[in-house]
């Protein structure tokens, strides 16, 4: 399994990640941006992307998050302008309140084979990281080994395999005031709350937390962009259940499109095909770790 070091940036190096982003920024530029609440029926000449303001780095009200430009990619590869149809709401309710509303026609970066939707096939595959300092020279894959273990503090996302890994080691009951500590103590049970994938870096960057455990596009963008060299190793070992399927560490990413509609479907794998390099240009230059097709 790969493991990524990631070294202080230089400066020529900042200076070429700006330079790198600023082109992307000019590629999201084309697109139109409008509210959910005002989106217009479907165009055979536009691309209406399901998005939210506030899913970085996925999505954000600036378009420049890496699903934003992977969309846009998408949209000029199938002759079609790229509309963003956002709200304020979290990622999650995408589908619920924006794709079968029909106010918006493809949902990016949903598990291949989501049962809310009909899925592309994978244009990426990757999978759940431990997010060290480099200098600690933690480099085991397995979230089981004792390297692991015998650590003190992790930093994690609610609702996550991340959790149920601290309860299987013993360190979950350890860290529950740490982890409600990361969203100010606000309690999840009736609101969707999260930790932000920018905190988990930083959170490891200082020292406060010995590891981060997170889905890898979560974190990647912020992982290569901290000033403190972080090492980010995919995570090789699923969760084995009792008379249950283990929970795996990889999965595929897809496009999620309505149901009722395989013709649109059949153009997004068409247009993906022919928009690979692109969108695997975006993936490297995020910091994603790619990992190989049924691995």
């Amino acid at each position: 399994m790969s493991t990524f070091m990631l070294s202080k940036l230089a400066t020529a190096s900042r200076l070429a990640l700006s330079a790198g982003f600023a082109a992307l920024l000019t590629t999201a530029a084309g697109a139109a941006t409008v509210d959910a609440d005002k989106a217009a029926g479907a165009n055979p000449d536009e691309l209406r992307i399901c998005a939210s303001n506030v899913e970085a780095p996925f999505s954000n009200k600036e378009s420049t998050g890496f699903e934003d430009r992977i969309a846009v990619v998408l949209a000029q590869a199938m002759g079609r302008k790229p509309v963003f149809v956002r709200n304020d709401k979290p990622g999650i309710y995408l589908v619920r309140d924006q794709l079968d509303k029909n106010s918006c026609d493809v949902v990016m970066g949903v598990d291949a084979g989501d049962e809310r939707v009909l899925t592309s096939k994978p244009y990426y595959r990757t999978g759940y990281v431990l997010v060290t300092k480099a200098d600690r020279n933690i480099t085991t894959s397995d979230w089981q080994d004792q390297q692991i273990k015998d650590q003190t503090r992790f930093a994690v996302r609610f609702y996550s395999p991340a959790e149920t890994m601290l309860k299987r080691i013993g360190r979950f009951e350890d860290n529950a005031a740490y982890m409600y500590s990361l969203v100010n103590f606000v309690s999840r049970r009736n609101q969707w709350t999260q930790v932000p994938g920018d905190r988990l870096a930083t959170e490891v960057a200082t020292g406060e937390a010995d590891v981060a455990i997170a889905f890898a596009p979560e974190v990647a963008r912020y992982v290569k962009a901290s000033t403190t060299p972080l090492r980010m190793t995919v995570i090789s070992t699923g969760i084995d259940r009792p008379n249950d399927k283990p929970i795996p560490m990889h999965y595929d990413q897809s496009i999620g499109v309505r149901k009722n509609d395989p013709a649109l479907l059949a153009q997004i794998d068409a247009a993906l095909e022919k928009a690979k390099p692109q969108i695997e240009q975006i993936l490297t230059t995020e910091g994603i770790p790619l990992l190989d097709p049924n691995t």
